[in-house]
């Protein structure tokens, strides 16, 4: 992959350059409640406009049906990564009609300007190879050079990440480089113990990273709603928590490899219980029950994992060589729920190998739980692209960057 320090050395001043973000940050209305993939990009979007390019950044926003829908605007991003760079950034209405047009055409050098929301286009995301080609060649025709840096699109075959690349000369940004660059210290010469903490709420989103690192693991230890699946496996009653049915079958041939392979797989003792779901917007006390996991009444839901097991996980890491992590242990949301995925997170930062956060709802409670950020080894800005990745999977974002 070219770099953008090569794109900047061979000149870049009065260039045109599109720059795929990912800037799909959580919103609250109109106020982003967490800018941590819009500060991931900034660096890359800073050095090429001090380079003198007139820089083009578009993204996509949430899954709006291919047509503009307001609640998806890209508009208040315009707005915080202009705070962050510390310049105004212009907002485009449209991504490829009469105001994209217009306002690219009013870039002076070193000025920065955000399109609208791409996924506003159908092109974008169709499954039509000749219906994303035009909307790729559209996009092209407002650039003279293509910059990917949007990670946490990587693993979509959409216009502007697997398209656009081709019609354009392109190069990675510093975020993709970085990415790629932390997911080969987890695939390739791994430093051991190699530890692996899984949560999130379905074992079906994370079947194949399962499969693939059953062959690389050391430890693989389960909470979340997907631990729930594994111990109704094991025959163990779980109540009315989360359960994939269908997927008992398959985890307990992960248990049966796991054992094969000589790879801990650990599954939560101990859970914290309620018979009703928290109130995630007033935050009112839920009143848990800790029981064990072997225990869970018929009429209760398991929310986190419980004390013993955080202290059992905390001892699996402490020792760690290198650490990957996603998907919360609980509904971190509430802060009766929220005491396994600290634990985790703090485990990370004490043990003394290199911990990667993967992304998502991850790097989000990282930040919810008022961790520092610089104090882990890397925070991903793509849950899903770093778990293709790991599962061994050809991401398209990335093979378009790759000549």
């Amino acid at each position: 992959m070219k770099t953008i320090d090569e794109l900047v050395q061979d000149g870049v001043e009065g260039k045109r350059i599109f720059v795929r973000a990912d800037l799909n940050v959580p919103l609250d209305g109109t106020t982003i409640t967490d800018d941590g993939r819009i500060r991931a990009v900034a660096p890359t979007i800073a050095k090429l406009a001090a380079a003198g390019a007139k820089v083009i950044v578009a993204s996509h926003l949430g899954r709006p049906k291919g047509a503009p829908d307001p609640q998806f605007s890209l508009a208040p991003a315009a707005v915080r990564l202009g705070e962050i760079l510390g310049k105004k950034v212009s907002f485009a209405t449209d991504t490829v009609g009469d105001s994209a047009k217009a306002t690219v055409a009013a870039l002076a050098n070193g000025e920065v300007t955000l399109l609208e929301n791409l996924r506003f286009n159908a092109g974008e995301t169709s499954k039509d190879d000749a219906e994303r080609g035009a909307f790729a060649d559209a996009l092209a025709a407002l650039a003279d050079l293509y910059v990917g840096d949007g990670f946490g699109a990587v693993h979509r075959k959409h216009a502007s990440v697997f398209d656009l690349p081709a019609r354009l000369p392109h190069a990675a940004g510093d975020l993709i480089a970085t990415e790629v660059g932390v997911l080969k210290k987890l695939t390739e010469d791994v430093a051991r113990p190699y530890v692996v903490v899984l949560g999130g709420a379905k074992v079906s989103d994370k079947l194949g990273v399962i499969d693939n690192l059953l062959k690389k693991a050391d430890r693989i230890l389960i909470g979340g709603g997907m631990s729930y699946t594994f111990l109704a496996a094991k025959g163990h009653e779980v109540g009315i928590s989360l359960l994939q049915e269908d997927q008992k079958g398959k985890c307990l041939e992960y248990l049966a490899e796991a054992e094969k392979r000589g790879v801990e797989f650990v599954l939560p003792v101990d859970v914290l219980v309620s018979a009703d779901f928290p109130d995630l917007k007033t935050k009112a006390p839920a009143n848990p029950e800790t029981v064990s996991s072997d225990a869970i009444p018929a009429d209760k839901e398991g929310l986190d994992i419980g004390p013993k097991t955080r202290e059992l996980y905390a001892a699996k890491l402490a020792d760690a060589g290198t650490v990957f992590w996603n998907g919360p242990m609980g509904v971190f949301e509430h802060p009766d729920y929220a005491n396994g995925t600290k634990a985790v997170a703090q485990a990370l930062l004490d043990s003394p190998g290199f911990t990667v956060v993967g992304g998502g709802d991850s790097a989000a409670a990282v930040r919810t739980l008022g961790f520092d950020e610089n104090a882990f080894g890397h925070i991903s800005t793509g849950g899903g692209a770093s778990l293709e990745y790991l599962e061994g999977k050809t991401l398209p974002g990335l093979a378009a960057l790759e000549d």
